[in-house]
């Protein structure tokens, strides 16, 4: 799936998948590990200064200690910009993890890296289809720390998109603790009923992206009503317009929820298209 990749680990930049983990690392163990993930297309990187600070705030959250602040992060990912074609479509991943501790992180051991590589951008016209995972649900933030981009967060995440695939899906609808919609397995969740635009209500069991505030932001500019409120599957199932909003793909339709099929609509293709404008703007 990725393409071309440069590394920016220990001073220098290194052209590949570097490795940069050992066997007795912290982070290979006992997983203090935090990324974040940032997009340039079409010669724009939109809302990257976001995405640093919140890598650092991960980092943070489990307990280690970044010796780079948000800004050089930006600087540095623009700098290894240049080493692709001016329209890339690149996908950048600020990394933190620690080398030392027992159960917890050494601060003092917190490792850094910035991967860039070449990822195409999802077309968006093939949609995409989502079920309801049964089995995975999303952790609470007393059960696991969901209020960082941790990488311990994700095989949850995977055994949901698992259970998807074995049923003929490419993604799964998570649930909270409650049985409520809180996202999607790699991406925020939105949908559309009689012109109105909902999404789950962020109450600490799924990153609420940086892309999801954005289109929110958007939207409502531009007009529309969208509630961040409680989502049931139920309502999903029943919508009329079901999209996502994350890094890596931005704003796509869904077009296949559980066993219904449902055509792209004018909101998803309004919420891409003032994204791109912000883009670009």
């Amino acid at each position: 799936m990725a393409g071309e990749i440069w590394t920016y680990y220990d001073g220098d930049w290194h052209e590949g998948n570097v490795p940069v983990f050992n066997v007795m690392d912290h982070a290979t163990w006992l997983g203090a590990v935090t990324f974040d993930g940032a997009r340039a297309f079409e010669g724009v990187t939109p809302d990257l200064d976001l995405h640093c600070r919140r890598a650092i705030n991960s980092a943070r959250y489990l307990g280690m200690a970044p010796g780079i602040d948000a800004e050089e992060i930006e600087g540095l990912a623009h700098e290894g910009r240049k080493r692709f074609g001016p329209d890339a479509p690149l996908y950048i991943r600020p990394m933190f993890w620690s080398t030392d501790g027992w159960i917890e992180p050494d601060p003092e051991t917190t490792k850094f890296a910035l991967v860039l590589n070449v990822w195409a951008m999802p077309d968006p016209a093939r949609g995409g289809s989502i079920c309801v995972s049964h089995h995975h649900r999303k952790p609470t933030p007393e059960s696991a720390p969901t209020l960082a981009k941790a990488a311990c967060l994700y095989p949850q995440n995977g055994l949901a998109n698992i259970e998807a695939k074995r049923r003929g899906f490419e993604g799964a609808i998570m649930l909270d603790a409650n049985g409520n919609v809180a996202e999607l397995s790699s991406a925020n969740l939105f949908i559309v009923k009689d012109g109105i635009v909902s999404t789950p209500v962020a109450n600490g069991t799924f990153l609420a992206g940086i892309t999801r505030a954005r289109t929110i932001d958007l939207l409502r500019r531009d007009g529309m009503t969208v509630q961040e409120r409680t989502v049931s599957p139920a309502e999903v199932l029943a919508a009329d317009e079901v999209f996502s909003t994350g890094n890596f793909a931005k704003v796509v339709p869904l077009t296949r929820v559980e066993d219904r099929h449902i055509q792209p609509g004018p909101v998803a293709a309004r919420a891409r298209r003032l994204y791109w404008d912000y883009a670009h703007a």
